[in-house]
């Protein structure tokens, strides 16, 4: 039964598995979700995709098709006592017809760890099948106990065929739909509308009921006209999938980082703007390009580090939009600088021997002697003033703890000017062995 106050949305809701889009890689002819529901395999299982992909009305197409009894909890506004009153109609409801029910947990990522851990005794016992759904990684938001116990289906953003069909059967639909308005679509405006879903087919419906309440009567009075100004001025705040430190966040800096480090120019440029059209701080995509231009590029050019904080301050004193351009310049410029990751690994190499090392004693050579009682116990003895020695380098000193002597964490990279330090190091390095077989230590 559907109300005139029920959201396109839900009235479209697919009752059969024909008419569901999208997800063929679960549900195409041979995959074991479809043949599980096929052949009534019920299992517990949890849905994990973005919004608007189907997890819901798969749930529900699972219970009606397994003749199984339908409950659904939404984590955002139940707690234990509504889990205990769901199980206890799970209960009455085996009792009566002994097949388990199906309970379906919307959002259960935002259950806390004892809340999902009440629901494991009654899937362990067959009380009913659970079937949750998230839209966060379950890999952290879940606890072990509840993962262990379902199986976890990936749901992907719906792609623009699969958009299409949706929106061309909610406008033919007359049931449940809008078939009784006569809607007058272009192709082109569906295709406008089905790309602005950004693979969320809720968004794409909601839009397409919005635009048919604005749609103008056509001209020969055979209907109503959706035009493109409608459908391009809904799409204008939509804004791409984006979730403030979430998994989104994550894979989006990633991509950007990895861009950067690949020496792709146009794909950490794309990425960076995809952060900010998302909602990104540019505060924080700042401090992370500062953050490249030291791990990446380092003193390949130590220019980049500069170009990095100069990007940040221009941001700070224009803001947005206009301070934007010059974070995006930077990120450019490293993307295209030679690259070097030698100081992010000397300095990760030095900091593990620093913690795990001990509280090594500084060498007496290395130690000031700033009273007569320190010089006397030999502070300062024997260290050699490097301006007063040839090229001001005194060849085979040792500033290492007699335990670490020997270590070398900087191996700088035959890229950009790491070159030039690299032929220098050795040259040192060179100086250092011919001083020590001269005269050992």
């Amino acid at each position: 039964m559907t109300s005139r106050f029920q959201p396109l949305a839900d009235r479209m809701r697919p009752e059969t598995l024909e008419d569901y889009s999208g997800q063929t890689h679960l549900l195409g002819e041979g995959r074991p979700l479809r043949a599980a529901i096929n052949q009534d395999r019920l299992h517990s299982m949890l849905f994990w995709g973005p919004p608007g992909t189907g997890k819901t009305t798969l749930a529900r197409l699972i219970a009606n098709y397994s003749g199984a009894a339908f409950q659904t909890l939404s984590a955002v506004l139940s707690g234990v006592k509504d889990i205990r009153i769901a199980v206890e109609r799970a209960q009455q409801q085996f009792e009566i017809n002994k097949r388990a029910s199906v309970l379906f947990v919307d959002e259960v990522h935002r259950f806390n760890k004892a809340q999902q851990d009440a629901f494991l005794p009654h899937i362990e016992d067959g009380t009913f099948v659970f079937i949750g759904a998230t839209t966060e990684n379950p890999s952290f938001e879940l606890n072990n106990a509840l993962m262990s116990r379902v199986r976890t289906y990936i749901l992907r953003p719906l792609e623009v065929e699969d958009i299409t069909a949706v929106l061309l059967r909610a406008i033919k639909d007359e049931e449940h739909g809008l078939g009784k308005l006569s809607l007058q679509v272009s192709d082109n405006v569906i295709e406008k509308l089905a790309n602005a879903a950004d693979g969320d087919a809720r968004r794409a419906l909601n839009w397409l009921e919005i635009a048919a309440d604005l749609a103008e009567p056509a001209e020969d009075g055979s209907g109503t006209v959706i035009s493109e100004s409608v459908i391009a001025e809904l799409a204008k705040e939509s804004g791409n999938r984006f979730d403030k430190k979430g998994d989104l966040f994550y894979e989006q800096i990633s991509a950007l980082h990895k861009s950067v480090r690949g020496s792709n120019p146009d794909g950490a440029l794309y990425w960076f703007c995809r952060m900010i059209d998302g909602g990104c701080d540019p505060h924080y995509v700042a401090r992370r390009i500062l953050r490249m231009a030291s791990e990446e590029v380092g003193n390949a050019d130590p220019r980049s580090l500069g170009v990095a904080l100069d990007a940040w301050q221009t941001y700070e004193r224009l803001g947005s939009p206009e301070g934007e351009l010059a974070l995006a310049q930077a990120v450019l410029y490293l993307a295209v600088a030679p690259k070097s990751n030698a100081a992010y690994k000397a300095y990760n190499q030095a900091k593990v021997d620093a913690s795990m090392s001990g509280s090594l004693d500084v060498p007496m050579h290395l130690r000031n002697a700033p009273t007569q009682m320190m010089s006397k116990m030999g502070f300062g003895d024997g260290y050699r003033y490097a301006h007063n020695e040839d090229d001001a380098y005194a060849a085979g000193e040792t500033y290492l703890p007699e335990q670490l002597e020997g270590r070398q964490y900087y191996e700088p990279v035959a890229r950009g000017l790491e070159i030039k330090i690299k032929d220098k190091l050795a040259a040192l390095r060179a100086l250092d062995e011919a001083a020590k077989n001269k005269s050992p230590r």
